[in-house]
């Protein structure tokens, strides 16, 4: 750790045996972040900029009232700890209920494999953005403008908590997201792609087969038929399987969204029945072996400890259809009387921790992805997003290339497939989960303000039934 944020342990140690005893529970958290933002849009350079942050969080409950405080000066810390104290009492009327967790001394660092992105100088960076731009462009006349967004982190904290945590850790985090808009007459499509990794910035070079794809599916889609709005059996891609897992059933697994909300809280009983014999969904930031591979993998949400020092785990939430976890902060399992999961985080210094997923999957399951069209009359294959939103139980997502089924077969390509419905039916009108299985880092969720948090989701192809596909109502 930096000299800055390691000699500033004894002053943690210190405020926290000096105002602990005073609240039930107080925690500081320090951060220093470096990172590079990118932005290039058309022809031009947007946004140029890399920093490097210091900063802090302090958190006290007492009596069930939450008080926070974030700085960025460590000399106003003894201000902040008395504010966030003070604010704690104000409004604790109840009981603190917080999950147990063992107590940790330690230094964590999630390892990179390849080339640190600090490493990589500003002038390399902006050249990436710059040919990927270039890429786009040059598909066609018809890109009428394209974007490209470069981002990195590398965060690094230390975790006191009166009860005698002391963790460090350290991360970092890289992100690439290309956009080509194509334009005939009044026809107006555009393409996306997104990648990331934690591992190494070599990950973020050598794409110009999938930028390139993001300028070919607008101009394609420009001469493509609208589908036909209609209730279709679909066929959905492992990238739209893991869009639809982290959306619109990850969230509603969040134990905060439950405990906050008696109506939910009944919907998402554990013991009830979802979804096939056959469906197994996880959350983890410590990821299992998955398709025969020796090891888990680091993904984008993946850590050795959340923010509140709970070490991370893996949850299973779907087991043979049917729920059987959900995920926690020590608070809400604490008041459900259930187990922290590991799943507390913050984007950073200035926001509390939230629940939160970190890689969220569906396990692949025995049918062989060709077979999962057999037998479909007159259905809708879909391939990859381009875009779309969740409310509650509901759902709406748009893919970003979709074709015709008809008598088991793929047809003709179309367009403007919007895939909407109820996650509840939707996972009990599964028919088949496919043998495949894709891990999508092109994550970045946002919930409680906290946008662009690094997750991972993943899955297998999946044919389901019954599912609403908006588009022209009026085609034949």
């Amino acid at each position: 750790m930096p000299t800055l944020l390691a000699d500033t342990k004894n002053l943690l140690s210190d405020l926290i045996s000096r105002y602990g005893s005073q609240v039930d529970y107080l925690a500081i958290r320090l951060e220093e972040s470096e990172g590079t933002d990118i932005l290039l849009r058309g022809n031009k350079i947007e946004t140029l900029s890399e920093g490097l942050s210091i900063g802090g969080q302090v958190r006290a409950c007492y009596k069930g009232g939450w008080g926070f405080a974030s700085f960025n000066q460590l000399s106003t810390l003894k201000d902040r700890v008395e504010e966030a104290i003070a604010a704690a009492k104000l409004i604790g009327k109840e009981e603190t209920i917080l999950a147990p967790i063992p107590i940790v001394q330690a230094t964590h660092i999630v390892p990179l494999i390849g080339t640190d992105p600090r490493l990589i100088s500003l002038a390399f960076k902006k050249d990436l953005c710059e040919h990927y731009g270039q890429v786009l462009r040059s598909v066609d006349s018809r890109i009428a403008t394209v974007s490209v967004r470069y981002g990195d982190s590398t965060q690094k904290i230390i975790l006191a908590t009166s009860e005698g945590t002391m963790l460090e850790q350290a991360w970092s985090d890289m992100e690439m997201r290309f956009a080509a808009t194509a334009r005939d007459g009044e026809t107006v499509q555009t393409g996306r792609e997104t990648t990331g990794s934690r591992k190494a910035y070599e990950d973020l070079t050598n794409l110009d087969d999938q930028v390139r794809s993001a300028a070919e599916r607008a101009i394609n889609s420009l001469a493509l038929p609208i589908v036909k709005g209609n209730s279709y059996t679909v066929v959905i891609d492992p990238i739209l399987t893991g869009l639809f897992v982290h959306e619109a059933f990850g969230h509603l697994s969040e134990a905060d969204m439950a405990y906050e909300n008696p109506d939910l809280l009944e919907v998402m009983t554990i013991g009830r029945k979802f979804g096939p014999e056959n469906l197994q969904i996880f959350d983890g930031a410590t990821v299992p072996p998955l398709l025969n591979k020796e090891e888990g993998e680091v993904h984008r949400g993946s850590y050795i400890y959340d923010d509140e020092g709970t070490p991370a785990t893996t949850t299973q939430l779907i087991k043979d259809g049917v729920l059987v976890g959900r995920l926690h902060s020590r608070e809400t399992a604490g008041k459900l009387g259930e187990t922290p999961t590991g799943n507390a985080r913050c984007l950073d210094y200035h926001y509390p921790p939230l629940v939160r997923m970190t890689n969220t999957w569906i396990s692949p399951g025995r049918t062989a992805v060709k077979d999962l069209f057999a037998d479909i009359k007159q259905g809708v294959y879909a391939r990859n997003w381009s875009g779309g939103m969740t409310n509650g139980e509901m759902f709406t997502f748009s893919a970003g290339e979709a074709w015709m089924i008809r008598n088991g077969e793929l047809a003709e390509p179309v367009r403007d497939v919007t895939l909407s419905g109820n996650v509840f039916s939707t996972l009990a009108d599964i028919e088949a989960i496919g043998d495949d299985f894709y891990w999508d880092e092109s994550g970045g969720c946002g919930k409680g303000g906290q946008n662009g948090m690094p997750v991972g989701c993943g899955g297998p192809s999946l044919r389901i039934r019954n599912v609403v596909v908006g588009g022209d109502t009026s085609v034949d």
